[in-house]
């Protein structure tokens, strides 16, 4: 729960904003390629030239949000609430689980 609201109320005003199958296509990629970068981020600390590939993944993946939201023709949520930086992973494991069509 954020801020009073349910995860599945966020969910659902993320997923309003996402219904063209494009944009849902970019961020079923981006938004798996941002989460992978953090981690090799992270692992870069301590594994030597792997910094390169997180900030490749993590570019690529912020391209495809991007991309799609061109498509849709709607800006990102995060720029109206940050806190829908947080909501995108999770509705993407809502679409990949099958909990959201």
């Amino acid at each position: 729960m954020i801020s009073g609201r349910s995860w599945d109320d966020w969910i659902a005003q993320y997923a309003q904003n996402h219904r063209n199958r494009w944009n849902q296509l970019t961020h079923a990629i981006g938004i798996p390629l941002i989460v992978l970068s953090i981690g090799l981020a992270i692992l870069s600390v301590f594994v030597t030239g792997l910094w390169p590939w997180a900030l490749a993944l993590f570019v690529l993946g912020w391209m495809l949000q991007f991309i799609g939201h061109a498509i849709e023709g709607k800006p990102p949520e995060f720029f109206k609430d940050w806190r829908f930086l947080l909501v995108g992973t999770r509705w993407w494991w809502a679409k990949v689980s099958g909990r959201l069509k």
